[in-house]
């Protein structure tokens, strides 16, 4: 029988908060023993977004928990609750909470894993944000 797999509660991980934004996430990763993806969960406040930013190689999936706004390349769309986006290398990216009163929480997967939160590797910010 194969042990190759984890079980976690993203409760049982410690939450931080992002440098540039203040904004609450948990890093999954090596609580799941990932090694060919990162995982992190994203809490955003009701008016908050992530800073719009791009990876060189990194293909991301953004699963929005509670619903949401996400922004790429410019066009903003709808993400229904449980719904999934897909996004690839190189379009800038930014996932938003536009409600008044609601706390938002994504989870957030990206293959290859490259960098981490406290250093971006391949994360580039355009100029001027989005």
């Amino acid at each position: 029988m194969s042990t190759d797999f984890s079980v976690v509660d993203p409760e049982t991980v410690e939450q931080e908060r992002f440098p540039e934004s203040g904004d609450l996430h948990r890093k999954l990763t090596d609580a799941l023993g990932c090694t060919e993806m990162r995982v992190n969960t994203v809490t955003l406040d009701p008016g908050s977004a992530t800073a719009p930013h791009a990876h060189e190689r990194q293909e991301e999936v953004y699963v929005a928990l509670d619903g949401g706004r996400v922004r790429i390349d410019g066009s903003e769309y709808d993400v229904a609750p449980g719904g999934v986006v897909r996004i690839g290398p190189e379009l800038t990216r930014s996932i938003r909470n536009e409600t008044d009163d609601a706390v938002q929480t994504w989870i957030l997967f990206g293959a290859p894993p490259l960098g981490t939160v406290g250093d971006f590797g391949e994360y580039t910010v355009p100029d001027g944000g989005q």
